[in-house]
C-alpha cells in the first residue's frame, strides 16, 4: 500500500487536527507542520498530543515542526510530503491551494475556499483537469441521517417524485450552531480573527457550503451540476448575531475586539454577520439553505439540524427535538398510508444500509421513525477522518468522481453570487433571534 506523507499548513482552525483524529495505514506517522509560532500552532500540537495519549486506539503521529513567518513559501521550497491538510484563515486559503496544487501537491482543505466572487477564476484554475486531486472537507455527507435522506430520495415507491409546485421549497436544509461550544471534550477557543468576516468569511458562504453541497449530492448523485446551465438564484439574505465584549472574551480568551472589526462594534457589541439564507433552483428543483449562529448552546444540545424533502408520496425529515434529547432522527411522513408501506421502508433499508446492523423502523402515529442504534451513530469529529479516508481511497485508486471538480466550482459560484446579492440588499435587523424561527 502506498503511504502518503502529510504536511499541515498553518493549522489555525481545529479542523486541521480533527483530520488526524484517527490513524490510517496509508499515511506515514511523520507529519510536517509549517506555521508561524503562536496559539494556533500550540492548540494544534496539544490536540494531536491528546490523540496520541488517549487510552483507546491512540494515534502515533510524530510532529515535525517548521515554525516560520512565511509557512507557504517554506513548504513549497522544502516539500517534505505529498498531501497537504489546510484549515485556517479563509481569505487567503484559495491562493494557497492554487499554489500548492500547481506545484503538484494533493490537498485536503477545510471550507470555505471562496469568500467573494473575485476568487472564482482562481478556483477554476486550481480545479483544472491537469491539477492533482484536491477536495474540500464535506463532513456532512458522512452523517447517517444524510445518507438515509439521500437513499430515500431515490425510492419512488416511498418518496414519489420531488414536489415542484407550491410556495414551499422542495428541499429545505437548515442548521443552528453556537459560537461558544465544546469540541473533543474541551471548550473551543476560537482565535480573534474568527470574528472578522473579512478573514473568516461571511456566514452566508461558510457553513452554507455544507448545505449547498448536500443538495447537489442528494438530489443529483453522480451528475454534474453546472452553475450557468443548472442554477437559478432567487434570493439571499444575511443578518448579524450580536456579540458582547464579555462573550468575546469567554470565547477567545482575549481582552479586546481586534482592530479589524472595531468599525462593526456599537456600544460594546459586535455585529457578527454569521447568519445566512439562500433560496435557489437547481435543475428546476427549489432549494432553501439556512444557517444560524447563536452565542451559546443550551444545556444538553450541540449543533442542531432540520432538513425537509417534500415528495409526492411522502416527506423525508431529519430533525432534532429538545423533548427527545436533541437526538438526530430520520422520519418518513407519508401523505397516504398503504398497507405495505412499513415493509417497503424495511426493504429500502436492507438495500441501502446492509452494514448498519440494528437499524429498524417504528411507526409512531402518522409517521415512521427510522431508528439508528447508538453504536451506529457517529459524531461530527469522527466525520473528518471518514472524509479523509474516502479521499485517500479515491486517490489511491485513481477514481475521482467524474462530477467532483465541476460540482465543487458550481457550489462556490453559487455561494459567491448569494453573498453579492445579500450585500446588495438591506440586511435584516440585528438582534437576538430564535433558532427555530430561522430553520426551514
Amino acid at each position: 500500500m502506498r503511504r502518503f506523507r502529510v504536511i499541515v499548513l498553518d493549522p489555525g482552525h481545529f479542523h486541521a487536527a480533527l483530520s488526524l483524529r484517527e490513524s490510517h495505514p496509508g499515511l506515514s506517522p511523520d507529519v510536517h507542520v509549517y506555521a508561524p509560532e503562536g496559539p494556533g500552532l500550540d492548540a494544534f500540537c496539544a490536540m494531536i498530543e491528546s490523540f496520541n495519549r488517549r487510552p483507546v486506539a491512540p494515534t502515533r503521529w510524530q510532529l515535525h515542526l517548521h515554525p516560520t513567518a512565511d509557512p507557504l513559501a517554506a513548504l513549497l521550497r522544502e516539500r517534505p510530503g505529498d498531501l497537504v491538510i489546510l484549515a485556517g484563515k479563509n481569505h487567503s486559503k484559495l491562493a494557497a491551494i492554487e499554489q500548492l496544487n500547481a506545484a503538484g501537491l494533493m490537498i485536503f482543505a477545510d471550507k470555505p475556499w471562496v469568500t467573494g466572487e473575485h476568487l472564482i477564476p482562481t478556483l477554476e484554475r486550481a480545479l483544472g483537469p491537469d491539477r492533482p486531486p484536491t477536495t474540500d472537507i464535506m463532513t456532512s455527507r458522512f452523517e447517517p441521517t444524510s445518507l438515509l435522506l439521500r437513499a430515500f430520495l431515490a425510492e419512488p415507491e416511498i418518496f414519489g417524485r420531488p414536489v415542484t409546485a407550491g410556495p414551499e421549497p422542495m428541499l429545505s436544509l437548515g442548521s443552528v450552531h453556537h459560537l461558544l461550544k465544546v469540541v473533543n471534550g474541551s471548550v473551543l477557543r476560537r482565535p480573534p480573527w474568527y470574528f472578522d468576516v473579512g478573514t473568516q468569511g461571511e456566514g452566508i458562504i461558510d457553513v452554507t457550503t455544507h448545505l449547498v453541497d448536500l443538495a447537489q449530492w442528494m438530489l443529483f448523485p453522480g451528475q454534474k451540476v453546472d452553475f450557468a446551465q443548472d442554477i437559478r438564484l432567487d434570493s439571499a439574505r444575511r443578518w448579524a448575531t450580536p456579540v458582547t465584549l464579555e462573550s468575546f472574551r469567554r470565547i477567545t480568551a482575549t481582552d479586546q475586539f481586534p482592530e479589524a472589526v472595531r468599525d462593526q462594534v456599537r456600544d460594546g457589541v459586535l455585529d457578527l454577520f454569521c447568519n445566512g439564507e439562500i433560496r435557489y433552483r437547481v435543475k428546476g428543483l427549489s432549494v432553501q439553505v439556512n444557517v444560524v449562529w447563536n452565542l451559546e448552546q443550551p444545556p444538553g444540545a450541540g449543533d442542531t439540524h432540520l432538513s425537509v424533502a417534500r415528495g409526492t408520496k411522502a416527506d423525508l425529515i431529519v430533525r432534532q427535538l429538545p423533548e427527545r434529547g436533541y437526538r438526530k432522527e430520520f422520519v418518513i411522513t407519508p401523505h397516504v398510508h398503504s398497507g405495505d408501506l412499513h415493509g417497503a421502508i424495511l426493504a429500502a433499508l436492507h438495500r441501502h444500509v446492509p452494514a448498519w446492523a440494528g437499524v429498524s423502523v417504528e411507526q409512531q402515529g402518522h409517521e415512521y421513525l427510522v431508528q439508528i442504534p447508538p453504536e451506529r451513530q457517529t459524531t461530527h469529529e469522527q466525520h473528518f477522518c471518514e472524509a479523509r479516508d474516502t479521499f485517500l481511497a479515491e486517490v489511491a485508486g485513481s477514481i475521482e468522481p467524474a462530477e467532483h471538480r465541476t460540482n465543487l466550482v458550481t457550489k462556490y459560484q453559487l455561494l459567491a453570487a448569494a453573498r453579492k446579492l445579500a450585500l446588495a440588499s438591506t440586511p435584516a435587523a440585528v438582534g437576538p433571534q430564535s433558532a427555530t424561527q430561522n430553520l426551514p
